[in-house]
């Protein structure tokens, strides 16, 4: 189900009413209504796919008490753990990873695709998301992080979630789960704040993301005939539409769940104006980010060892995070494209000197500042073409021929396309307007409820007849 759809607009008043009005007799019944909706939910698309996350919850639940119930044998727990992980993952492999090892191993060592070796099973929504959400929980009880649940209910609810399950923000259980175990109340503020964020992140996807897809769509399927300032222009639009859809999402997906007195993490924060890559990362897919960082990169030795095993445990982790977005070389070179940029602020020590917000006090940014923010836009910018490429190849010819004697010649504008550079402006000016805040709709007390009203008017209005047709978030197929 889409949150840009029909079905979801009818969805959530009735989940939201049932949820406050009818099951908020007791905890236990509140929880079990929120699986049961989330079930609907996911099951939308395929019922099929049900039995994966419900196995996947059953396999870390019971891990959880497993493990609890070792605490005097250490080698048990931990063999527990590492079982229950190698589970999901294996599950994961096969339905996201086979396809992809088959036909490279097939085309390296028996000189051609082998459909014979191949499964051709369709990837089931979110299963990346949901799958390390789960791991987070049996990996934290074994750290002693977090005490398990013997609740199934609340930690079929944690995993489940249907406001971020398809598409995060990846939860801990050290925030997610405690939430359904205790008593929630309604608290009106927290659902206007909740229907303004989502607003905004409705604005993102349906007006920014889904109209500059349109542009980009077009001219990366005609790469070979535009010119380089177009094929740059539509890159550029990719990182806007990229941006737009997986925010969006998030923007979305954190408003929803404040209607149901639940808070969730901040998965965006204001990446385009980062000053150098440490500090992109630091605020773009923040949930993924420190999912990395705290189960991979910090038990590699992290940050305390040499040199050589810092750039070694980067270069890890930015693999692990192009692999898991994708089973294809694109996804793997745009990893180590990442960790490459890192290398140099790794060896002068300065990957961490960015952890304020830019221009904090000032309306304009300084131009160093500016010319900081511009070039690492750029290199971004260059990332997410090897990103939205099918094949290496395809990057390769594309980022030739667009730096090629053409890029110096005026971008071809499809009709729209000056509309598209409006709404990405407006959307840049107004995060850079309010880029301390969580979204650019938290209003500070003293703001008046009229310019409120006359703002969100404005939102709808331009939704309405400004929104391209409905497409399917980038997102969903990771």
């Amino acid at each position: 189900m889409l949150f840009n759809s029909i079905e979801f607009a009818i969805f959530l008043p009735v989940v939201f009413l049932l949820y406050w009005f009818v099951f908020n007799k007791s905890l236990k019944l509140q929880n079990l209504f929120v699986v049961v909706a989330s079930y609907i939910f996911y099951g939308w698309w395929d019922w099929r796919f049900l039995i994966l996350i419900a196995f996947t919850s059953a396999c870390s639940f019971e891990a959880g008490i497993l493990i609890n119930g070792y605490r005097d044998n250490q080698k048990k727990a931990k063999a527990v753990n590492v079982v229950n992980i190698v589970v999901n993952l294996l599950i994961l492999g096969v339905f996201k990873y086979y396809d992809f090892f088959a036909s490279s191993f097939s085309d390296v060592f028996l000189g051609g695709r082998d459909e014979r070796l191949l499964l051709h099973l369709i990837l089931p929504v979110g299963i990346s998301f949901y799958t390390f959400q789960a791991l987070s929980y049996s990996i934290d009880v074994w750290r002693g992080k977090i005490e398990p649940t013997r609740d199934i209910i609340q930690f079929f609810a944690y995993v489940s979630f249907f406001p971020q399950l398809v598409a995060g923000p990846i939860e801990r259980a050290t925030n997610l789960l405690p939430q359904f175990g205790r008593p929630r109340q309604f608290e009106y503020e927290a659902g206007v704040d909740g229907m303004r964020q989502i607003l905004w992140g409705l604005f993102k996807k349906m007006v920014v993301a889904d109209n500059c897809a349109i542009y980009v769509d077009r001219v990366f399927a005609t790469y070979q005939t535009q010119s380089g300032s177009t094929l740059l222009l539509a890159a550029v639009f990719f990182a806007f539409q990229i941006y737009g859809d997986f925010s969006g999402y998030s923007d979305i997906a954190i408003g929803t769940a404040k209607l149901f007195g639940i808070k969730l993490m901040r998965n965006f924060n204001v990446p385009y104006f980062s000053r150098d890559i440490a500090e992109f990362w630091r605020r773009w897919h923040i949930s993924l980010t420190t999912w990395f960082r705290d189960y991979v990169y910090i038990p590699l030795g992290g940050s305390r060892c040499s040199k050589a095993r810092i750039i070694r445990n980067t270069f890890v982790i930015f693999l692990l995070s192009g692999f898991w977005h994708g089973a294809n070389w694109t996804f793997i070179v745009w990893g180590a494209y990442h960790a490459l940029l890192f290398l140099p602020l790794i060896l002068l020590g300065k990957n961490r000197r960015y952890r304020d917000t830019i221009a904090e006090g000032r309306l304009f940014p300084s131009l160093k500042e500016t010319g900081q923010v511009l070039l690492t836009f750029i290199l971004v910018v260059i990332g997410w073409i090897v990103f939205r490429a099918e094949t290496l190849s395809i990057a390769w010819l594309y980022i030739c021929r667009m730096f090629s004697t053409s890029l110096l010649s005026l971008p071809y504008l499809y009709i729209g396309s000056k509309r598209i550079i409006l709404f990405v402006l407006l959307m840049l000016i107004i995060e850079w307007c309010f880029r301390g805040k969580e979204y650019p709709l938290k209003y500070e007390e003293k703001t008046p409820e009229w310019a409120r009203c006359i703002v969100g008017f404005i939102l709808v209005l331009i939704i309405l007849e400004f929104s391209a047709n409905s497409q399917s978030f980038i997102y969903f197929q990771f």
